[in-house]
């Protein structure tokens, strides 16, 4: 099993899927328990003082201006936990959880938070024994962190609340930590609030959804390229010189994927040998790498916060190295909620087009010598028109998941907290996209490949003959009369979501970009 090393410098992408996906074992390395052992030493020094420090020796949000005294802190500590753990709603998936508590331990080992090092570990023990806390899908507005679902993790780490054990099993969380002989911890002053100050759920969301997408963009490309191959259209628009000429990355790496697909095709080129001779391909098809292009190089930008935020320890208030405990406000989740935002945009573009290239290999007026809605016999079958109907409804619905999270801002803690990102909810809302963009994606597969097969008297290209074995090895069916779709559609999701598609295609044309 892998282990991933966490440190005082941050993390990578990879460790974060590797923890939240794959079960990786987490560790800590001696720089970061020393640097939790220093940082410690200065929190406790000011406990000690008089003098008032914010979420050391007071209250938090609108209630900061009381002082705690001593005998009242560890108490202090655990009612934050308590009272904070408010989430409702339908049980976020493990892999988010996982994710939001790697991340957090991560800004807790970079020695800045003041969390004893007997705390981190414990977290780490917790992660190792694949225990799960309950979290809620509503409770965060993603500034002051993603409080609530992270004080159902902290709520874990007390011993109290409930946990999804390692085989799915829901229970309380305190007879799970016992049974793995993990001691509950007693919080100390500001571990409570380090806790739960922090971007870690929207960041290991968005972490993931950029994993995801990068396999989505690249099933993207290769079905824009079936289905132009399906429409015996041109692949003279893909050649590198017309895109050097507008030199956006993305499209020309699009663009690239697509002629390294075609490549050796006997189907394309046959645009101009029809009755009425097209001059050109239809939008849909002939802008496919500039539009799935503008979606990579979003994807770009989006990496870039994610490994600046993947760099950083967001805490308020945060010990700084010269020993200073000091407030801020860099847990606000606006760098990470517009960039979901904006990832959502994207992939909704992205489903709008491969929609309309489905919706034209379906059409006989507009298909170039195919049969209505791929079907066997036309009248007596229906054929496909009800599976673009289904991926019509997942287009539109990712139109309405492209309204931006992030414009909207609720004031809350009596006015203290009175701009918030919605940062949480931006990720919530991409996960769906991400999952309704795999699914369009599989309608074009299995329409593109039909297409393509009853194109009998013309020879694809090997690259799409390739994807078009490994479909119908994965068992899903060719052309012929009308049966079940629903399992087809299925399994044509599956294996364009497990990269199936993707892994069919590159020993062909070699890696994708």
């Amino acid at each position: 099993m892998q282990t991933v090393v966490v440190g005082t410098s941050g993390t990578t992408a990879d460790d974060v899927i590797a923890v939240a996906r794959h079960g990786a074992r987490v560790e800590l390395s001696g720089e970061a328990l020393a640097a939790l052992a220093e940082a410690r030493s200065i929190v406790d020094a000011l406990a000690a003082k008089p003098e008032p420090v914010y979420g050391v020796s007071t209250g938090f949000g609108a209630l900061a201006t009381r002082h705690i005294s001593p005998e009242l802190r560890a108490q202090l500590q655990r009612n934050i936990v308590r009272s904070h753990a408010a989430g409702m709603g339908p049980r976020v998936e493990r892999e988010v959880v996982r994710a939001l508590m790697f991340l957090r331990l991560k800004t807790v080992c970079s020695g800045r938070t003041g969390v004893r090092p007997e705390v981190a570990q414990t977290m780490a023990d917790v992660l190792n024994a694949g225990i799960t806390p309950v979290v809620h899908e509503y409770g965060s507005l993603g500034c002051s962190g993603d409080l609530a679902p992270l004080s159902h993790c902290a709520l874990a780490l007390m011993g109290e609340g409930d946990a999804e054990a390692p085989d799915g099993t829901v229970r309380p969380a305190g007879e799970l930590l016992a049974e793995h002989g993990i001691a509950s911890v007693e919080l100390r002053e500001k571990e409570g609030l380090a806790l739960l100050n922090g971007t870690d759920g929207m960041l290991g969301m968005l972490v993931m959804a950029l994993a995801d997408l990068d396999r989505l963009y690249k099933s993207a490309d290769i079905t824009a390229a079936l289905t132009l191959e399906a429409l015996l259209g041109t692949e003279k628009v893909l050649a590198p010189e017309l895109h050097t000429i507008r030199p956006h990355p993305g499209q020309g790496a699009s663009a690239a994927n697509m002629l390294a697909v075609l490549k050796g095709s006997g189907l394309t080129g046959h645009f101009q040998e029809e009755a009425a001779p097209r001059v050109q391909d239809a939008y849909s098809v002939r802008c496919a790498p500039q539009v799935a292009g503008a979606g990579r190089d979003t994807m770009a930008h989006a990496r870039l916060v994610a490994e600046r935020e993947l760099a950083s320890a967001v805490d308020n208030p945060v010990v700084l190295p010269d020993g200073r405990v000091e407030s801020n406000g860099n847990f606000h989740g606006a760098p990470v909620a517009y960039v979901l935002d904006f990832l959502a945009i994207a992939a909704a573009d992205l489903g709008s087009i491969s929609e309309r290239r489905t919706d034209r290999l379906l059409d006989k007026n507009r298909s170039h010598g195919l049969p209505p809605f791929l079907a066997d016999d036309a009248g007596v079958d229906s054929g496909l028109m009800i599976a673009q109907y289904t991926q019509a409804a997942l287009v539109s619905e990712m139109k309405r998941l492209a309204v931006p999270a992030s414009a909207d801002s609720i004031p809350s803690s009596a006015m203290q907290e009175d701009h918030v990102s919605m940062g949480w909810s931006a990720a919530r809302k991409l996960r769906t996209a991400v999952g309704n963009l795999g699914r369009i994606i599989a309608v074009e597969l299995y329409a593109a490949t039909r297409a393509i097969e009853l194109r009998r008297h013309l020879t694809p290209a090997p690259a799409s003959q390739a994807a078009i074995e490994a479909l119908r090895a994965a068992g899903v069916q060719g052309p012929g009369p009308d049966r079940f779709l629903a399992p087809d559609l299925d399994a044509a999701d599956t294996f364009v979501r497990d990269g199936l598609l993707v892994a069919a295609v590159e020993p062909v044309t070699g890696p994708l970009a």
